[in-house]
């Protein structure tokens, strides 16, 4: 595998930081040895670079090598050191090796490293090289730091453009602007709701064009669009303390998961914010009455009850697995409805449910927990564990046809045989609605489909 190290990257104008062990002698770097080792900061006066534009390690007297070469001014960036902290932190205390053989063997890598694509190019490129690096000198036996290695997606933001017409003081609409010659540029998203830019908000929010025209499209300004990486140089920053401020930090923290799979880079919009937040009000309601008031059964749950319980969990525990928070969060919304459907309000369903939620949704299940009756945190709880038992399919949804066309569907039991569906079938309630008396032919097929003919 080859690496390229970015030496303009890694020197660093600043005086937090490792000191590169090099000094200069005739202009020729030469490094200290390693007994001369660690070279510590000196001190300086001020922490900024000198008047002639030096980095601050140049504003040090008499700190030279053996009193006579100068040092390298320039300092190890801040992911060179934690390049190997994760080997010093297995045997922190050892004064005669960095790790001992034992400590290492006993830590091993880091079990799991999540970090930013970004973060791969810095950070992670070098943990990577020196650990091969001293597993090539046999200093640890592992050339990978971790044994799994997962890149987030970056959350991209949703750029707003106006169209100023080339030599003039006029911005024209996004739907215009071909019959014109014109520079885009960016505007701050918060003035351009929807894309709908607010004229007078835009006056103020540059001096330099309270004076602009605009052409407008359909009575308004429609903004421009482009999905880029947010950066407030492109004013397409969003604040999340306004969405907490507007929807909770719970709604925040699922709507996010909820964007799309954890590698994949995701635009941000809050299009679909306003669903989650009406999801976490369903399951509010679960255990509330209409009126308000928390209120729940301790009523034995009915099979389809436990199914839905216990399939929830095992979906859950699964994407855990597989890192896959984006299907969790539609698993929950699966079970919130069916639930509703069914009218739950049973505590044995609808407590475990809360504890199942609670990394996820953590002052949501919380709050819950409490009007559960619990003193302790909801952190303390066992998470539950998805039985088998439950989950074994022992009725099906029969679709019913009659001449032809599917009309109805029944639960029935999967246990019935062809004569026992063909009651059942024919002595539904359903059934009355479309035919009276004696049909011709009924054909069964087990587990599959009920045919009538008229």
């Amino acid at each position: 595998m080859n690496y390229r190290l970015r030496d303009a990257a890694f020197g660093r104008q600043r005086y937090w930081g490792e000191p590169i062990p090099v000094y200069y002698k005739d202009g020729i770097p030469h490094t200290l040895d390693a007994s001369e080792l660690p070279l510590v900061l000196p001190e300086i006066d001020k922490f900024q670079p000198t008047e002639s534009g030096e980095p601050p390690l140049a504003r040090a007297t008499d700190w030279k090598y053996k009193g006579e070469y100068d040092y390298e001014s320039t300092t190890m960036p801040g992911w060179a050191g934690s390049s190997w902290y994760f080997l010093r932190y297995m045997d922190a205390n050892n004064k005669n090796e960095f790790v001992s053989k034992e400590a290492v063997n006993y830590w091993e890598q880091v079990d799991f490293y999540l970090g930013g694509a970004e973060h791969a190019t810095g950070h992670l490129l070098y943990v990577r090289f020196w650990t091969k690096f001293l597993h090539d000198l046999g200093l640890i036996p592992f050339g990978e730091p971790a044994k799994k290695l997962i890149n987030q997606g970056m959350i991209q933001g949703v750029s707003a453009f106006v169209y100023r017409v080339n030599g003039s003081k006029k911005f024209v609409s996004d739907g215009l602007k071909e019959s014109y010659e014109t520079t885009p540029l960016h505007v701050d998203i918060s003035i351009a709701p929807n894309h709908i830019l607010d004229i007078d908000a835009f006056k103020i929010w540059r001096e330099d064009f309270k004076e602009a025209e605009f052409i407008l499209e359909d009575g308004i300004y429609k903004c421009g669009s482009e999905v880029e990486k947010m950066s407030k140089s492109k004013y397409n920053v969003v604040n999340p303390d306004d969405i907490i401020e507007e929807y909770g930090a719970d709604t925040l923290r699922l709507y996010e998961m909820f964007l799309g799979p954890l590698e994949q880079s995701k635009p941000w919009s809050t299009q679909g914010i306003n669903g989650v937040h009406n999801f976490l009000r369903r399951w509010w309601r679960m255990y509330h009455s209409k009126e308000g008031n928390f209120m729940l059964s301790d009523e034995a749950p009915s099979a389809a009850e436990w199914k839905i319980l216990h399939k929830t969990i095992k979906k859950v525990e699964e994407d855990v697995e597989r890192f896959s928070f984006n299907t969790t969060v539609s698993a929950f919304m699966i079970c919130v409805n069916e639930l509703t459907d069914l009218k739950c309000n049973k505590r044995a369903i609808l407590e475990p449910l809360v504890v199942l939620i609670s990394p996820y949704a953590p002052h949501f299940a919380e709050e819950l927990w409490q009007l559960l009756g619990h003193a302790e945190s909801v952190t303390q709880a066992a998470f539950p564990e998805w039985k088998q038992e439950y989950l074994v399919e022992n009725e099906f949804e029969y679709p019913v046809s009659i001449n032809g066309k599917v009309k109805f569907k029944i639960n029935l039991s999967l246990q019935l045989n062809k004569e026992e569906v063909e009651k059942s079938v024919l002595s539904s309630e359903e059934m009355s609605k479309f035919i009276s008396g004696t049909p011709k032919k009924v054909i069964v097929v087990p587990g599959r489909i009920v045919n009538v003919v008229t």
